[in-house]
This record gives C-alpha cells, sequence and structure tokens, in this order.
C-alpha cells in the first residue's frame, strides 16, 4: 500500500468506534464505484477486521442520504432476522461501525466521505456463479433481501442516484452520447450503436406498467451483481447481501433482471472473448426457484410473468449504460485498459441475444413454477 493511503487509513481508523492499533490494510478490488479497504486491527491480543471505504461522492452526489437508507435498512434487517430467531445475525445482516461522535459516516478535512463496516468473516463472493446450487443461493438471498424490506414504506428512503433504472433517460443519454461524439468513438462502436438503436422498444415496458400501477414500487437493491451475495465459506449457504448505496425504491424486477445478467453467463461482464457469452438454461432455472422460494410470497402475478424479460431489459440497459460511458470518455464506470467500457458493452449485448433465442423456454419455465 502507498505511505499516503497507509497515512490516511491511521488517520481514518482514528475516528471510528474501533478500539485498538491498526496493523495494516489491503485494498479490496470491489466493484467499479468506491474505494474499499480490509483493515486488521489489534484488539487485546486478538487481530479483528473491519471495512474501510471511502464514498465516491462523484456519483453518490447526497452522501447523508445515502448512508441515511443504508442506516434504515440494515436495522430494519436486522430487527426482522431477530423477530425470526434468526441465528448468526452478525454475518447475516451488514453492521456500520459509528464515528467516535457517533455518526453513521466520517468527512475528512478534504471533503473525504468515510463509513467503517464490521467484517463478515468465513464468507467468500464469487465473481462468477460456478454451480447451479450457488445461481439458487443468489436468487434465494436477494428475493429475501427484498422480503425482509417489503414493510419498510418505499418513500422512507431517499432515491440516491435518481432515474436509476430509467431505461428510457438511458436511451436518451445513448443517443445523445451518439450525436455530440465528443471523442471520436462513434467509429469504433457502429455496430454496438447499431444493436442498441435495433431494441428502443423494450425501454419503456416495465415503466409504462409502474405508472399504471400493475407493478408495486418496492425496496430493492438495485445492483444485484452474484459478487454482492456472501456465500459461507463451508457450507455454500447465501448469508449476506452487500454494497447497499443504491438500495432505494424500484421494482423488483430490476433486481431479478440484473440476477439473472450475472448469475446465468460463465463469464465475467467484461469477457472479449464472446463466443463464451451466454445464458444458460440450467442457471435460470436454479435462479428462479431460488428466487421464487423466498420474493414468491409478495411478488404479483404482472411481476411473475414479467421475470423472463427483465432479465433481457436489464442486461441491455448496462450494455446501454457502458457503451454511453465509452462514448462520452470513460466519466462514471473505473476503467482499467483502452476500450474497457466497449469490451462490457459488448458482452451484455451479446448476452441479450442469447436470452432473446431461450426468451419462449425460459417463460414456459416460470409460467409453471
Amino acid at each position: 500500500m502507498a505511505i499516503y493511503q497507509e497515512r490516511q487509513l491511521q488517520e481514518v481508523s482514528r475516528q471510528f468506534q474501533i478500539y485498538g492499533q491498526i496493523l495494516h490494510a489491503e485494498t479490496c478490488k470491489i466493484g467499479h464505484i468506491n474505494e474499499t479497504y480490509s483493515a486488521t486491527y489489534n484488539q487485546g491480543g486478538t487481530r479483528v477486521r473491519y471495512i474501510h471505504q471511502k464514498l465516491n461522492t462523484g456519483v453518490f452526489k447526497d452522501p447523508a442520504s445515502v448512508m441515511d437508507n443504508v442506516m434504515r435498512v440494515t436495522t430494519h434487517v436486522r430487527e426482522k432476522l431477530e423477530a425470526r430467531g434468526s441465528s448468526d445475525i452478525t454475518r447475516r445482516a451488514l453492521i456500520v461501525v459509528p464515528t467516535r461522535n457517533g455518526h453513521p459516516y466520517y468527512q475528512s478535512s478534504a471533503g473525504e466521505i468515510w463509513r467503517t463496516f464490521v467484517f463478515l468473516e468465513g464468507v467468500q463472493s464469487f465473481e462468477s456463479v460456478q454451480t447451479p446450487e450457488q445461481a439458487f443461493e443468489a436468487g434465494r438471498a436477494f428475493g429475501d433481501f427484498q422480503n425482509l424490506l417489503v414493510d419498510l414504506p418505499a418513500g422512507s428512503l431517499t432515491e440516491t442516484i435518481p432515474d436509476f433504472h430509467n431505461t428510457r433517460k438511458r436511451f436518451a443519454a445513448f443517443q445523445q452520447a451518439v450525436a455530440a461524439d465528443r471523442f471520436d468513438r462513434v467509429r469504433q462502436a457502429r455496430g454496438e450503436i447499431s444493436r442498441a438503436m435495433a431494441r428502443e422498444g423494450i425501454v419503456d415496458i416495465v415503466l409504462k406498467e409502474m405508472a399504471a400501477g400493475t407493478i408495486p414500487t418496492r425496496i430493492t437493491h438495485n445492483d444485484t451483481k452474484f459478487n454482492n451475495v456472501m456465500l459461507d465459506g463451508e457450507t455454500g449457504e447465501a448469508m449476506c447481501v452487500v454494497d447497499l448505496d443504491t438500495v432505494m425504491p424500484g421494482s423488483a424486477l430490476y433486481d431479478f433482471g440484473d440476477m439473472v445478467r450475472t448469475t446465468t453467463s460463465p463469464t465475467l461482464e467484461d469477457e472479449t472473448d464472446l463466443t463464451k457469452v451466454e445464458m444458460r438454461m440450467p442457471m435460470f432455472r436454479k435462479l428462479t426457484e431460488g428466487y421464487c422460494s423466498t420474493a414468491g410470497e409478495f411478488l404479483t402475478q404482472t411481476e411473475r410473468s414479467l421475470l423472463p424479460f427483465a432479465g433481457k431489459l436489464i442486461t441491455f440497459e448496462l450494455g446501454l449504460r457502458f457503451l454511453t460511458d465509452f462514448l462520452s470518455g470513460d466519466t462514471y464506470f473505473r476503467v482499467h485498459r483502452p476500450g474497457h467500457n466497449l469490451d462490457r458493452a459488448r458482452t451484455q449485448f451479446k448476452l441479450v441475444e442469447s436470452i432473446e433465442q431461450q426468451e419462449s423456454e425460459m417463460q414456459k419455465f416460470v409460467d409453471q413454477l
């Protein structure tokens, strides 16, 4: 770790209600947005770990609202788990460590926003699903997360990223990026632009149903990548859902759609060998079974019927976002090589095509479930 970061974390560590000496910290390569560290402390001769995370205020422009949402959600989930009589609750619900003065986050003199969580021991995450059993656990975990929050009023949470899943506005932003072509990148992405334009007809379907009230607004995670589910290292059971910055009012379909995107393909979201990218039906079946085993208590018939479509929609939406960011100069998602966001977009669009080829079979399975 760089000296600057070590000194920075020494200062950060003193701001939170952690009693002990920080020994060392390691960078965690989690997500595209925030800067995350696993820090080890000596507490009375025992080594204890915490997560220190610097919030990306370029993305989350209202950190106070983000942390208010996180506190409301983690508190509610913990209370519901206690009411259930669940065991091992400290590994099933994130615990925010308050600052010395009782706040949920610390703001440095430079304006940086830091928060701290209890480290979840004995769990692991995976970038991609390895087995159908893991797909089931992912679906069960996110379905249960929604179920635990179903009685928390959606209006009690702030929309931390306005219009996050507004596919019509995402499409309009894409069109504007193509028209502006500020970085002379349209010529590199003509095939992807054509694929996106051809699918404009799908962007309003869920939005119209929500506006009509046939799809209810719920509290949803909005970033249901498989690596946001922590699995027990020994049993493989899903223990905890993490990365709660985008938890806000939305549609349950958005969450399920992103699960389809991230659990049914064997590749990472930036795979360059597109022959490897496919929607695997065995994974979809187990994912759907797991999700409905916990979310089935509250899903409406309209929500159930649109589950296969949701996978196509959200995969397309993220491909659109990657493509828009590429055309706009890579200002949102972290990139690690030239053309990284274009590679990501190509992978998503290939997965959309695979879903389209199997959509009728997916629909038949859901209808019979």
